[in-house]
């Protein structure tokens, strides 16, 4: 570079060379940094924001009642009963208090202890946030007999805050509308989504009612007669439930464990005010995964933390020292390690603390240390009362665990087996693996194909270089039935872990069961299978397999779901692929120029009746296929499902599949 230019260079980067982004421009610059991405779970996570500020109020005594509904252009409208948003002036801002909060990234109430001792949004950005990313957001507050009202767009003030009317209520209304500019994916909430958050919440927050509401589409009314059983009422009404629990994580518990055949008749709870607020509850069943969620002031932890610890610590001496006292391990020859205290348990932890200190930016862990022994002292306590008091069902727990232990000490044997097939040794790799040519994981995909059939075809079809194909012989083994030692005795179940390259999951040094993956061979897995009742079983125990053995594949967005299409509508040369019957509608009617005459429907019923050219252009060619990312945004949730529909338990499976066919959509 000349002298001359790079002077020229240094002048032009001065002052005015650094942009500053005012007010909330710099939410609308980087959204994901805020509220996580800008897809579907963003596009939620919106609501959770505004709802949260009325939990808080609910924490704080004042707000009974929360309303979320979903309006007709999919704007979102929260209620609550609480004191509602101040409006008067800021005494800095020189502005309303109620702009100052929608409008400045760290303003709330909820720095100040004395409003808030302890709330869910402690950054601060959260309704601030919303407003920045809704091209529309109205807030309505009711306050000391006046109704205020102002309006935003794209964080900025429309109008002034004006009174409208009067009112002998309090409480905060605000309306949003996402902005489709941010939210290029998708501006369409799903109800499913919300309802299991909301729920979630009624139950850690016990005796506030949150009701959900979706005014875009009527359903059926349905209504439970005297026998239990659900009718139509012939009217139709928009979808709405109604979420509170008088007895908060008792009843948790209870919805969570809905699948399974409990081992103890009434969960343990667990409550504790000495210093910290602590709320727990506990269920032992016949069942061999350990289920435990953990919340800290309502907050998902995701991946655990101080809590946690105590919680796994407490019930472990606690449990131990019963067996010791009451010598009910004589008999039993194997040493009994942490995990053995915890299989068949479901458990939820709630804490509240004042100053909660999250490791990283997303809330995910808690690092507090003085929480651990607060919380270990609290599970002691109350398990040393609970199996005194209940001797009898003391004894079963206890039978439980030193059961738990000689299946560790199998799976572990069926475990070495296993990873004694690496892929080092060569002969190792299953036999019918047919294996792609690079060698760059990120670039690598496994299709898991059902049976050999549609397993030939997929290897004609695939593109060798980036594709393999592990065909997997009928239905896998239901993992959600079976002890440890009976899944590493599945060849299916051991080919998939040889395949991929990966060792068993293994408890660190926190209690948490992690996978090595760095020896991962392919970062996509994609399940394949008939786009049948049958297919969709399979896929569903393949899914079990993974939700309880490698989360942690899940958890890095490495399994897909494959979507072969439905149909293939001809007519002459012309041929459309249909995944949908609206689509195979749609295709029938274009090349019959309104007419099905001469117009040729096939329905797939395997993939097996495909050629490979054809799966190959609907399934498996990346540059026109549909996957399908597995995702779990709510733990809790797909735990209590996958308990549901492949445990033991029938009545709730078929309240289930009830419940759900009013609005299940089987080509969707």
């Amino acid at each position: 570079m000349e002298e001359n230019e790079m002077l020229k260079a240094e002048e032009q980067y001065s002052a005015s060379s650094i942009q500053v982004l005012e007010g909330l421009e710099a939410v609308r610059k980087r959204p994901s940094m805020y509220i996580g991405d800008i897809g579907e779970r963003g596009l939620h996570h919106l609501v959770y924001e505004v709802v949260d500020n009325s939990i808080d109020e609910a924490m704080a005594g004042f707000c009974t009642d929360i309303e979320v509904t979903i309006n007709e252009d999919n704007s979102i409208t929260v209620r609550d009963n609480g004191r509602g948003i101040p409006t008067d002036m800021h005494p800095k801002e020189h502005r309303s208090a109620l702009e100052v909060v929608l409008t400045v990234l760290h303003a709330g109430g909820k720095f100040n202890k004395s409003n808030y001792k302890v709330s869910g949004g402690l950054h601060g950005v959260g309704v601030s946030c919303v407003n920045a990313l809704s091209d529309l957001l109205v807030a309505e507050i009711h306050r000391e007999g006046k109704i205020h009202v102002q309006k935003y767009s794209k964080g900025k003030p429309i109008t002034p805050v004006e009174v409208v009317g009067t009112c002998n209520d309090s409480g905060s209304i605000i309306t949003f509308h996402p902005d489709a500019e941010i939210f290029t994916q998708t501006i369409v909430y799903k109800y499913d989504t919300l309802a299991a958050r909301l729920r979630e919440l009624s139950y850690l927050n016990k005796g506030i009612r949150i009701t959900l509401t979706d005014r875009r589409n009527l359903v059926d009314e349905f209504q439970v007669d005297e026998n239990g059983d659900s009718k139509a009422t012939g009217r139709q009404v928009f979808r709405s439930d109604v979420f509170y629990s008088e007895e908060g994580l008792k009843e948790f518990i209870k919805y969570l464990d809905a699948g399974a055949v409990e081992l103890i008749p009434e969960p343990v709870c667990v409550t504790s005010d000495k210093i910290i607020p602590i709320d727990i509850a506990l269920q032992y069943n016949n069942g061999y995964s350990e289920k435990i969620y953990s919340y800290v002031n309502n907050i998902n932890t995701i991946e655990g933390g101080t809590h946690l610890q105590g919680f796994k610590m407490g019930l472990s001496r606690s449990l131990r020292n019963y067996a010791d006292k009451n010598n009910l391990l004589a008999k039993a020859k194997v040493d009994l390690a942490p995990e053995d205290f915890r299989e068949g348990l479901t458990a939820v932890i709630s804490v509240k603390v004042a100053e909660p200190q999250f490791e990283g930016q997303t809330k995910t862990k808690l690092g507090n240390s003085e929480v651990t022994s607060a919380v270990s002292q609290a599970t002691a306590a109350a398990m040393d009362i609970y199996l005194e008091e209940n001797p009898k069902l003391a004894k079963t727990i206890i039978d439980k665990i030193v059961l738990a232990a000689t299946a560790r000490n199998a799976a572990r044997k069926a475990r070495e087996m296993v990873q004694r097939k690496t892929i080092m040794s060569g002969a190792g790799m299953p036999g019918k693996l047919a294996d792609c040519s690079e060698r760059d994981p990120a670039k690598c995909e496994l299709f898991l194909v059902e049976g050999d059939s549609a397993g030939g075809t997929a290897k004609q079809g695939r593109d060798r270089r980036i594709q393999a194909i592990l065909p997997l012989r009928g239905k896998i083994l239901n993992v959600e039935k079976a002890a440890g030692d009976r899944a590493f005795d599945s060849e299916e179940i051991r080919n998939i872990y040889t395949a991929l390259g990966v060792s068993v999951a293994k408890e660190d040094e926190t209690g948490e069961k992690r996978m090595d993956l760095s020896k991962l061979r392919y970062h996509k897995v994609i399940i394949m299978t008939d786009a049948d009742v049958d297919g969709s079983h399979i896929a569903t125990l393949i899914l079990t397999f993974f939700f309880r053995y490698m989360l942690d594949l899940i958890k890095n967005g490495y399994v897909y779901l494959a979507t072969p299409p439905l149909y293939l509508v001809k007519k002459g040369k012309e041929e459309v692929y249909c995944w949908t019957d609206a689509q195979r509608a749609e295709a029938t009617q274009r090349l019959g120029r309104g007419s099905e005459k001469g117009v040729m429907v096939q329905r797939y019923k395997g993939l097996g009746e495909m050629s490979d050219q054809q799966l190959w252009d609907t399934t498996m060619d990346p540059s026109k296929r549909r996957l399908r990312q597995i995702t779990i945004d709510n733990a809790a949730e797909a735990e209590r499902t996958f308990s549901m529909l492949m445990g033991d338990d029938v009545p709730p499976r078929r309240q289930f599949i009830e419940e759900n066919a009013h609005y299940a959509n089987i080509d969707a």
